[in-house]
């Protein structure tokens, strides 16, 4: 495995946390690309069993965005595997252009690298999305139509972008609350 660039983290009680990120300018830097991609391989050793016993400290994760590593810009790096596909992305400027009434949630709940504490409920997000931004593996914009898991992470991860955290989401007075025209992953 090569040499992983290990992120600060930085949690939910700090204020870049809960700021609406600057857009970046087109064409993106080098800099950003290069961030962009050691974000993608810094998910990628998360999930990796041999990687944590060298490094026991680094939570395993799918998204980060810029502010959760000090960075006031709209990008944010996915890497999953969804069985033998790889599902990565580095996007910049990303924003949802298209949505469905239906919503979604993760039955166990969602949870953030940025989030120490763990917070219990459902957190609903549109099931279909088609999102746009400019992805920095392929060096154009793109549309990405995604659905269940990938729209989760997805919107999860825009959030960010956005100054929200997604227990910012969760019915307060009734965590596992069930909507109406939704379903349960």
């Amino acid at each position: 495995m090569q040499k992983i660039k290990i992120f600060k983290i930085y949690d939910d009680h700090h204020p870049l946390l809960r700021k609406t990120l600057k857009p970046v300018s087109l064409p993106v830097s080098k800099e950003i690309k290069e961030t962009l991609f050691q974000m993608v391989e810094y998910l990628k050793a998360s999930q990796d069993e041999k990687f944590h016993e060298s490094h026991p400290s680094i939570r395993p994760g799918v998204g980060l965005s810029a502010n959760q590593i000090g960075i006031d810009k709209r990008f944010f790096a996915i890497y999953f595997k969804d069985g033998e596909e790889e599902i990565k992305f580095a996007l910049v400027n990303p924003r949802i252009i298209k949505n469905s009434l239906r919503k979604c949630a993760l039955s166990s709940g969602e949870g953030c690298l940025s989030v120490k504490q763990d917070h219990k409920g459902l957190v609903y997000r549109y099931s279909k999305i088609t999102l746009r931004g400019y992805d920095c593996f392929l060096e154009q914009e793109i549309d990405i139509e995604a659905e269940g898991y990938l729209s989760i992470v997805l919107q999860h991860e825009l959030d960010h972008l956005n100054g929200k955290i997604y227990y910012d989401h969760i019915d307060k007075m009734d965590p596992n609350h069930q909507i109406p025209n939704s379903y349960l992953i």
